[in-house]
């Protein structure tokens, strides 16, 4: 996709501007891809799977040493493609989790580049949490949001929303 050069430009220009080394550097977070139907726990479509390979060709270089998922084979399914590529096994927590994730990325990947693949309800929980003050929607049929977070001790993160 012609947004690879953007991608790894804007990452660059955040994780540069990044205040201490020993903060975190950046979390990804994502939508899991397009689903083949609404039904609980469906697999991705081939549709879905096209934009699962098109994640990990966007993030392949961007350093992510860990990713996380929720319970549903749909954001698995979604990080597979990246977490091949990069030798990483997904770890999963619960989507209502939130605390306990962002508690596990403050601490045990205090200084890393990380995917958090979820849903468009968990997503916007997660920068809540952060800190991000403005409220984030993702809407029912959006799957192309990639946001980029970035932790700033003492003052709300920097988040950027690309599209990929």
């Amino acid at each position: 996709m012609s947004s690879t050069p953007f991608l790894a430009l804007a990452t660059a220009a955040l994780l540069a501007a990044a205040a201490p080394v020993a903060a975190q550097q950046a979390v990804f977070l994502v939508r899991h891809a397009e689903k083949v139907d609404e039904s609980e726990d469906p697999p991705l479509s081939t549709r879905g799977e096209a934009r699962a390979k098109a994640l990990a060709r966007h993030l392949a270089g961007a350093g992510v040493k860990a990713i996380f998922v929720t319970q549903y084979r749909r954001t698995g399914l979604t990080a597979a493609p990246l977490a091949g590529r990069l030798g990483i096994t997904p770890v999963s927590l619960h989507s209502d989790a939130t605390a306990e994730l962002v508690e596990r990325l403050r601490t045990r990947h205090a200084a890393d580049v990380v995917l958090y693949v979820g849903h468009s309800g968990s997503v916007p929980k997660v920068l809540k949490a952060y800190g991000h003050p403005e409220p984030v929607e993702i809407g029912h049929d959006e799957y192309d949001s990639l946001f980029v977070l970035v932790p700033r001790p003492g003052s709300p993160p920097t988040v950027l929303r690309l599209k990929f």
